[in-house]
């Protein structure tokens, strides 16, 4: 039996063991594909600002990564959770145990939130999370792998209040949504109203979806309050600005302080009624070439510019594909380590920074509600006011109180 040459011994072996270093790479995405669930409102008081917009969203950062990652397919899912959380994280479950889903997305509604943060992090999955506003994501119930993208309750409250104290408007009367979102909202802003020299009248809380809002703002008219501090969101705070104007509250001298809109709820409320209001933005479409160039692209589907949730949905879902390529693999914890290790740099944010906590920090924008003269086109809505740095829109790790921050 003749001996194989030592060069083509030692070219075979190189051989077999490139073959196994690139088998090793390709074992490295689960179930070869990269799977992520949008879980949103898709039927809902909320599916403007998120919903189908959101799942759009998911559907063109894949398409723009290239379709696949790491030589694997990427598969976009969606559901609607109804606003419920036993439904919400039924879904989460499902796609999980059953469909093999490696990161939720969007998921809208605080309390889904929570759930779905507790989910992943039992069982290593990535949650992405673009729409809630409760500071508890990064806060006391954090997770590894647990990602807060687009603003939250501080960012759209504190900033904007003290400017309304400073003004002289210091008396506030709270309306609240009844449920998690809207319990964080009122307290993040009532210790906000208070450390600047303000003071709470009273406040009453309101149940989900209510058609009619009057007996809600009545006693919040009564107070005599300067200012009525909607803690609530979407057709609740729509309804709640409608009524009041009806009732005459705005003509009678009380400013509406609305700390969560978004592009979609101007939309429907009209300029006549909506001009004026200032509040603080992720997002706004037409900063810039990259952002009127990507709101381009999503209006020719959704005939509706991207909120900043929508915008924040594909740049959290980009951000996670890059650091699955970065890492090598899906894993959980190792695709969170890289989240964390790589800046963000798309049109949704500059520099930004995702730290310890989960909470990626990015400059958010005080805008103002323009007057109909000053409308050029359809959806030319805000007056941006200033940009607010990032390191003062967001709480700081200070105040954190994430198992996870050093102190």
């Amino acid at each position: 039996m003749r001996k194989m040459p030592s060069r083509l011994l030692c070219g075979v072996a190189a051989a077999l063991c490139l073959g196994a270093i690139a088998g090793q790479a390709a074992a490295q995405v689960s179930d070869d594909v990269v799977k992520i669930g949008v879980l949103t409102d898709m039927s809902g008081q909320y599916s403007d600002l998120n919903g189908p917009g959101s799942l759009l969203a998911a559907q063109m950062a894949a398409a723009d990564f290239g379709g696949k990652v790491l030589g694997k397919p990427i598969e976009i899912i969606g559901a609607d959770h109804l606003q419920k959380a036993d439904v919400g994280v039924g879904i989460a479950r499902r796609w999980i145990e059953n469909e093999k889903v490696d990161a939720i997305s969007d998921v809208t509604n605080s309390a889904i939130a929570l759930a779905v943060q507790q989910l992943t992090r039992e069982t290593s999955r990535v949650a992405l999370f673009a729409s809630p506003g409760t500071t508890e994501l990064t806060g006391k119930q954090c997770s590894p792998t647990g990602f807060h993208w687009v603003y939250d309750n501080y960012s759209n409250a504190v900033g904007p209040l003290k400017a309304l104290i400073d003004k002289g408007n210091d008396t506030f009367f709270i309306v609240t949504a009844d449920f998690a979102f809207g319990h964080s909202l009122e307290k993040i802003a009532s210790e906000a109203i208070k450390a600047n020299g303000g003071k709470v009248l009273g406040n009453v809380r309101h149940p989900f979806g209510a058609a009619d809002l009057s007996s809600f703002l009545l006693p919040a008219q009564a107070s005599k309050a300067k200012v009525i501090l909607l803690a609530t969101a979407g057709k609740d705070m729509t309804t709640a600005i409608k009524q009041a104007n009806e009732f005459g509250i705005i003509a009678g001298g009380q400013a509406i302080a609305a700390p969560v809109v978004f592009i979609t709820d101007v939309n429907a409320l009209g300029l006549p009624t909506a001009q004026g209001i200032s509040f603080v933005e992720g997002f706004y479409w037409d900063q810039n070439d990259e952002t009127r160039a990507f709101a381009k692209r999503f209006f020719e589907t959704r005939k509706a510019m991207p909120t900043s949730v929508q915008a924040g949905v594909y740049s959290s879902i980009t951000h996670y594909l890059k650091a699955i390529q970065a890492a090598g693999t899906d894993e959980a914890k190792a695709v969170a380590a890289k989240m964390r290790e790589l800046p963000v740099n798309d049109f949704f944010a500059k520099d930004g920074k995702v730290r310890e906590d989960g909470r990626m920090v990015h400059n958010m924008l005080l805008v103002q509600v323009k007057k109909l003269s000053e409308s050029k086109q359809p959806w030319d809505y805000y007056n941006v006011l200033a940009t607010v740095p990032g390191e003062q829109a967001f709480q700081s790790l200070a105040q954190s109180e994430c198992p996870l921050v050093k102190k």
